[in-house]
């Protein structure tokens, strides 16, 4: 372990490392995602669409259309 010496020849207590700390959905929450498309990947006969009802399908459509005009 060095210690520094100041300026005027007093040493000084070394510094302590930095911790850094996650939330536990920093973790979980990628992990669970690459759970899920690993599972897709593995099995893609088994993804099915789902079955939407008319009024979803269009709210579905205009919300595309309108992330559309954001990126384009």
């Amino acid at each position: 372990m060095s210690t520094q010496i100041h300026s005027r020849g007093e040493p000084t207590a070394p510094a302590a490392p930095a911790q850094s700390r996650l939330p536990w959905w920093a973790l979980a929450l990628p992990t669970l995602a690459f759970l899920v498309l690993l599972a897709l990947v593995a099995q893609p006969g088994e993804a099915h669409a789902a079955v939407a009802s008319p009024g979803l399908a269009g709210l579905l459509d205009r919300f595309g259309a309108f992330l559309g005009g954001l990126v384009g």
